[in-house]
């Protein structure tokens, strides 16, 4: 592929990681677009990376990190003790976590997109990992209607310090769960068992109960990746990895991003 081909699709993939690390969309498509625009000013910025998407991701970096990665003193609600805990991380932690464990970049690419070495990329991911989970525990709620994978989803968040308040495969089951008891975080997946909508579901939930954050997991994560629409801050594809499940619901309780996807 020319590297203009290769640009459009890894683009989607920078959107998710910059709406990942500032918790919105609006605010993440900006970095996304001034990205691109530094590549249009400056190509030869392609030329020594390792791959297009490194580059890209590398360019993004420099921008993110030249704005000071700034933390909103502003907020109100579940968005200000998220920026209250952002100030408090090691500088550079939250952005190698997910650059290694959501967006699947390898601790010598981590490293090429951050200007340092693949073992000082290793040593931010596992200060991250520590960070986080020590952090934030709370009550979950997951959506999903594979038997299988719900079960591996409670093992893997209970085992982090969180709560399951229990598991739904359809619609109604998840209003009717989060009206007993509203989670601190939803994990959803996209399709369920009655043909129904797991974004519809989670959607009704906030519109009665108030807002929470949520992961979406899905097959087909580039379908909800188009930017016709309002889009995840957090969002896991099948199949997933542990490490990225861990990294998703650490980054969503912690960061507590209240955007979701409209119908």
């Amino acid at each position: 592929m020319d590297s203009t081909t290769e640009i459009s699709t890894a683009l989607p993939y920078l959107r998710r990681y910059a709406r990942a690390l500032t918790g919105a969309q609006t605010s993440g498509d900006n970095y996304a677009a001034a990205t691109l625009e530094a590549i249009l000013t400056e190509p030869s910025t392609l030329d020594d990376a390792s791959s297009t998407k490194t580059a890209l991701f590398r360019t993004f970096h420099g921008i993110w990190m030249s704005s000071g990665a700034p933390v909103d003193t502003e907020e109100t609600g579940l968005e200000a003790a998220a920026q209250r805990h952002l100030a408090l991380l090691t500088p550079n932690t939250r952005e190698a976590l997910l650059l290694h464990t959501v967006e699947e970049f390898s601790f010598d690419e981590v490293g090429e997109i951050m200007q340092v070495n693949g073992s000082e990329a290793r040593d931010l991911v596992n200060i991250a990992r520590q960070e986080m989970s020590n952090a934030v525990s709370g009550k979950v709620m997951i959506i999903e209607d594979e038997s299988i994978i719900a079960m591996d989803l409670e093992s893997l968040v209970g085992e982090m310090g969180h709560r399951i308040t229990g598991i739904a495969r359809t619609h109604r089951e998840a209003v009717d769960l989060a009206g007993k008891e509203m989670p601190d975080l939803i994990l959803a997946d996209i399709q369920l068992a009655d043909n129904s909508s797991g974004i519809d579901a989670v959607n009704e939930v906030m519109s009665d109960l108030g807002k929470c954050p949520v992961i979406f997991i899905t097959a087909f994560p580039e379908r909800l990746l188009s930017g016709e629409r309002k889009e995840p801050a957090f969002m896991i594809a099948k199949p997933y990895t542990q490490e990225q499940v861990r990294s998703a619901v650490s980054q969503a309780m912690f960061f507590s991003s209240t955007e979701t996807l409209t119908s």
